[in-house]
């Protein structure tokens, strides 16, 4: 009888009990997009579509065990960061992940909810910057993340690749910059990577408040993508190709009083093109 092997991903992210984010949100993606789903939770938080009320924090050790749990025994072929909310936890991830540097990490690096709540104490984005961004393949920052990273205000496609590569220098491979908060007709996100040449992601707007999660789902998309065997430059665009149609999808679907979630499940293997 011949065995075979799931295309396993590792997600290391805080719980979203609305379901429209963080892990829930990863482990959706990657189902939808052919992969076995693992993950190491850093953090419960109290949430719905409306905003986020409290955040639980895991014990660092236990965080640091469920990834190396995962990374000996499963053996992802490609790793999504989320929520990382302390300094220490941080620090931990990154000395955990240091034994496994082969494996492609793409940083999430989420600070601020669609609510607008801050998720990430500040203290802690140095750490981010100095221990975690050097081991990251790529780094998906927000336009309000960019401007934290960066230190500049960022509102425009000329700043968003200015903030770019300023966010480069903290020693990742590559950065994508989202400008889904701009809300143009024509919405732009920023690559840029190791070659020095930015390029330029367009995509249709879609007129929804149903965008909640959609940064870790973009993020998930792309390690997806990635563990699948794409290059990087490849599984950008492959992954926003899947998250702008999980938006449309769920655009007009009711769920909570708030900012609902993408429909995760909108029959995506069309997307899949290996």
């Amino acid at each position: 009888m011949k065995k075979y092997q799931y295309v396993t991903v590792l997600t290391i992210a805080g719980s979203d009990s609305g379901g429209g984010a963080g892990i829930q949100a990863d482990l959706k993606t990657f189902a939808s997009l052919g992969c076995f789903g693992t993950s190491a939770i850093t953090a419960i938080t109290v949430q719905n579509t409306v905003g986020v009320k409290d955040i639980h924090s895991i014990p660092v050790n236990i965080v640091a065990g469920q990834i190396r749990a995962v990374m000996d025994d499963l053996k992802p072929s490609a790793i999504k960061i989320g929520m990382v909310h302390s300094a220490e936890l941080a620090s931990a991830i990154a000395n955990t992940l240091k034994d496994y540097r082969d494996v492609p990490v793409i940083l999430d690096p989420v600070m601020v909810a669609t609510s607008g709540d801050r998720l990430i104490q500040k203290e802690t984005v140095e750490v981010l910057k100095k221990e975690l961004f050097p081991l990251a393949t790529l780094v998906t920052p927000n336009l309000d993340e960019a401007e934290i990273l960066s230190g500049m205000e960022v509102r425009s496609p000329e700043t968003m690749e200015e903030a770019a590569h300023l966010i480069l220098q903290t020693g990742c491979n590559a950065v994508l910059v989202k400008g889904g908060h701009l809300k143009r007709d024509t919405l732009q996100d920023i690559y840029l990577d190791r070659m020095g040449t930015a390029t330029t992601i367009s995509s249709a707007y879609i007129d929804t408040n149903n965008t909640h999660g959609t940064g870790c789902t973009l993020s998930s998309a792309i390690a997806s993508f990635v563990a699948r065997g794409l290059p990087l430059a490849e599984a950008v665009l492959e992954a926003g190709k899947y998250v702008h149609q999980a938006i449309a999808e769920g655009s007009d679907v009711k769920t909570g009083e708030g900012n609902g979630p993408l429909n995760h499940f909108f029959d995506p293997q069309s997307q899949i093109k290996i």
